[in-house]
């Protein structure tokens, strides 16, 4: 996935849009509100888009329209809500121990 092509980077970054619009704005689930987070978010649905088929895995196989090339959406959609979900848990959590000082 090194060598993506154009077309496997516009997936990628729809994914990662779409995610992040649902967790900031839907769910509006962040630390700060704002324009800025949900760039952040975007960026970093981005790569957890990109890491999800190869930690999760290739599948489902039944589907083949489920996939472009090496990106499996689902696992895509997984990899992006996890490293998403992880971010800004962590960093509440880094903003809970700097005011609970």
């Amino acid at each position: 996935m090194i060598g993506m092509t154009f077309i496997t980077f516009v997936i990628l970054l729809i994914i990662s849009v779409v995610v992040s619009a649902v967790v900031h704005y839907g769910l509006k689930y962040y630390v700060t509100p704002g324009l800025e987070s949900f760039y952040l978010k975007v960026v970093l649905a981005w790569v957890g888009a990109w890491l999800g088929s190869p930690v999760f895995g290739y599948w489902p196989h039944k589907f083949p329209f489920l996939h472009y090339q090496d990106v499996w959406f689902i696992p895509a959609i997984l990899g992006s809500l996890v490293a998403v979900t992880v971010a800004i848990e962590l960093d509440k959590r880094a903003r809970r121990t700097v005011a609970g000082r």
